[in-house]
């Protein structure tokens, strides 16, 4: 978990992410990734510089039309003094059964922020901050390359002026691998995601695509993250 905050502050305080009287609320979808980033920044308002607030939101897509299981995350959430909203929604319903969208990642996504937007500010909250990590910034930068012909990639820091809160994304900096490993030593309780595209989506592809490119390439996913500050591409 060390290592996580370690990486956490350097982007935070890079990306200026976080300022005195912010009240953040964590997008906590169930995963490792959302998960370690809440019990980090949960941590860090022990000693960061910076006096800031905690919530944690999920959406909840209620998947085959049953609502999810949150209880476990629940108590995580009262065991670090955390308070929790799960917002019930029929996105399962909407993307899955209504529209039977074939690619339905891209727009799951959107809806799901969307949703974590209107959510932030009816929680009074200024920042929402996401569990990316540098593994999904990497990705991202691949598939807007090679199927969009777009050099970019989504951004440590996104003011949204429609709703008047800031996206910040403080893992940027960590590999996924250390995100597993400090959700794994904290025995940070996960749900199982029942989405039938789970591990089937282009992201995965592309995932798999760096594992091989990186045994030529080492620390490939590094190279990508310093060519886009270097290039001061989509904010980095």
């Amino acid at each position: 978990m060390q290592i996580l905050m370690s990486r956490m502050r350097a982007a935070m305080e890079k990306y200026n992410m976080i300022e005195d009287g912010d009240r953040i609320a964590v997008g906590v979808s169930g995963g490792k990734d959302s998960l370690a980033l809440l019990y980090a920044l949960s941590e860090m308002r022990r000693f960061y510089p910076k006096k800031y607030e905690l919530t944690a939101v999920t959406a909840d897509m209620k998947f085959f039309g049953e609502k999810t299981d949150f209880s476990e995350i629940s108590a995580l959430c009262e065991r670090i003094g955390v308070s929790y909203t799960v917002k019930e929604t029929e996105l399962y319903h909407i993307i899955f059964e209504t529209r039977k969208e074939k690619n339905p990642c891209s727009l799951c996504a959107r809806m799901r922020r969307g949703i974590l937007h209107d959510v932030t500010r009816e929680l009074g909250c200024n920042k929402l901050a996401l569990g990316h990590h540098m593994d999904d910034a990497a990705e991202t930068f691949m598939m807007n390359l090679l199927s969009g012909g777009r050099i970019e990639s989504f951004r440590p820091v996104t003011y949204l002026s429609r709703k008047d809160i800031t996206m910040i994304r403080p893992m940027i900096f960590a590999t996924e691998k250390e995100v597993l490993s400090a959700a794994r030593k904290m025995s940070l309780p996960t749900v199982e995601s029942p989405c039938p595209m789970d591990k089937t989506s282009n992201r995965n592809e592309m995932k798999e695509l760096l594992k091989s490119l990186e045994k030529d390439f080492p620390a490939l996913k590094e190279k990508i993250i310093g060519g886009m500050q270097k290039g001061e591409i989509s904010g980095w």
